[in-house]
């Protein structure tokens, strides 16, 4: 495969653009050797390989594979995979998982007592920035060399645009979610060292549905364009979630139900997706091939985007080597005996077998369901959500390294926020729809009808408790916890959670990650979080 190599600088630590500012690199190489930004987006076929790399930064940890070359240093490269890091905030520090290692940062997460020097939420940043920043360099550069191009290579080139916006939406709302008030930058701001402004949670939420409501002419129709690239679906999905957490991003009182109805609406009525038959398909190495739900997924092949992060992690990270489950999962006998489900989540289904409700994708075999000792991999049923398998039951193309797709996106999500927000209050639905849409999903989960509710049930506190039965794993639980008023607090308690078995109120201060103290010490122009 010809390769390209696009060089972009990032002072990480500050979330800043570096570039040099000496004249005489500002003159093109004389070696033919050195490939530049100009050699880059002279060639439109370069476009879409430098898109490509901003696609594989959601799981890839650098240049190399499996690891050197990385993009962020690390003791373990594969903890600064964006994937690996971002599912573990959203998960480890809730009620669906509880990880075994004893590392010092997860044990924090879990018991909410982290603090802005917390490895995991500093290479998280620093993950989500230079994310940003190769964004924005490929925006810039792109939009700067597009008339250079043959004109018939043009569209193309402005739909790599849009979809390149799309990414950097997405990152941002990544980042107004976990840290609220943080550092801006966008392909205005020219390459230099310098100081990004700190700006408000408001104004971000502003500047992302303003992009993405920008770009959706530019994007390809619902599911018209190549797998695992962003199309207009993916962008009203996007919008759909910070609407519905909009109140917890802009104030008590700012909703925005209505709008999160119209986006769904849009995405249910293209026409273009579908639930899958079997839910347990949605989550194999074969599950490329069900974009028939799956709106936008983070790509993962075995051969070709080989690293310790991604979906690699959460197979081998939630199964035992003591155990032998390898097997089960598509892996090489032995996993890393990390995490597992807590029992406050599992008592969320009736019958935890998987017998009724088959989302209930449970390895039991030698697993206590209960955790006295949160460093004991035996204790706590592990998830088999996830699996190096394909639906033919064959495994996938690398016992070590997965073909198994992330969904990020998904219809059965746009089913629960639509049922939501019409419980909400949100206007353009109404609940006899919502109750259909949550019924479709029961259907599949319990193969007929034995498991449908009536409209007396659909309430706010069952939809909470059926996201977690649908949505387990997939990096949702903690913004749904959050929005719910359930994250910190005593009103609802998990195992382990404030580092006491039963669990334990904590404090409102964790709804938000701090900025890194590292960041902190570098950029002047930011506030810390209230409470760190």
């Amino acid at each position: 495969m010809k390769s390209h190599k696009l060089i972009i600088s990032a002072l990480l630590a500050s979330g800043t653009l570096f570039s040099s500012c000496l004249k005489d690199l500002d003159t093109k190489p004389i070696d033919p050797r050195i490939i530049t930004s100009a050699d880059v987006f002279n060639d439109p076929a370069s476009y879409k390989q430098s898109l490509a790399k901003l696609y594989g930064s959601l799981t890839l940890t650098g240049q190399k594979g499996q690891f050197g070359l990385a993009d962020i240093s690390a003791p373990d490269e594969g903890t600064t995979s964006f994937l690996r890091t971002y599912w573990s905030a959203q998960e480890i520090t809730t009620d669906e998982c509880l990880n075994a290692w004893g590392d010092p940062g997860l044990v924090e997460y879990h018991g909410h007592i982290w603090s802005d020097q917390n490895s995991y939420n500093k290479l998280l940043y620093q993950r989500i920035y230079i994310n940003i920043a190769y964004c924005n360099e490929f925006i810039r550069s792109a939009q700067e060399n597009v008339d250079k191009v043959e004109a018939g290579s043009r569209p193309d080139i402005v739909k790599y645009i849009a979809e390149a916006r799309f990414l950097r939406a997405l990152n941002y709302s990544f980042a107004m979610d976990l840290w609220g008030n943080v550092p801006f930058v966008t392909e205005a701001d020219k390459p230099g060292a310098f100081l990004p402004k700190q700006i408000t949670r408001a104004d971000l939420f502003a500047y992302i549905e303003s992009e993405l409501k920008a770009i959706d002419n530019d994007l390809a129709k619902p599911g018209a364009n190549e797998y695992a690239r962003a199309d207009q679906a993916a962008a009203w999905t996007l919008l759909s979630r910070i609407y519905l957490n909009a109140e917890v991003y802009l104030g008590k009182g700012a909703n925005k139900y209505s709008d999160c109805v119209t986006y769904c609406n849009k995405i249910i009525g293209s026409g273009a997706y579908s639930l899958t038959p079997d839910y347990k398909n949605l989550f194999l190495a074969d599950n490329d091939k069900l974009r028939n739900e799956v709106i936008f997924t983070v790509a993962e092949d075995g051969t070709n985007t080989q690293n310790y992060g991604g979906v690699t992690y959460i197979i081998h990270a939630g199964v035992g080597g003591s155990q032998n489950a390898g097997p089960d999962y598509g892996i090489a006998s032995g996993g890393w005996s990390g995490n597992r489900l807590t029992s406050t989540f599992v008592k969320k289904f009736a019958d935890p077998s998987g017998a009724t409700d088959k989302r209930a994708i449970f390895y039991t075999n030698g697993q206590s369901l209960e955790i006295t000792h949160p460093t004991v991999f035996t204790e706590g049923y592990l998830s088999a959500k996830y699996k190096n398998m394909t639906s033919a039951g064959a495994v996938g193309s690398n016992s070590t390294f997965v073909d198994t797709d992330f969904p990020m996106f998904r219809l059965a999500d746009v089913y629960l926020m639509y049922a939501e927000a019409v419980l909400r209050g949100g206007t353009g639905g109404d609940q006899n729809t919502a109750l259909g849409y949550i019924n479709q999903l029961r259907t599949r989960a319990y193969g007929n009808s034995n498991g449908n509710i009536a409209s007396s049930a659909l309430t706010l506190n069952f939809i909470l408790d059926e996201r977690a039965r649908e949505l387990y794993w997939e990096g949702l639980r903690r913004t749904d916890l959050i929005r719910y008023g359930l994250f910190t607090g005593g009103s609802y308690l998990w195992d382990w959670k404030g580092n006491v078995q039963q669990g334990t109120a904590t404090d409102a201060k964790y709804n938000l990650f701090p900025i890194p103290a590292s960041d902190l010490s570098l950029n002047t122009n930011l506030t810390q979080n209230p409470g760190y």
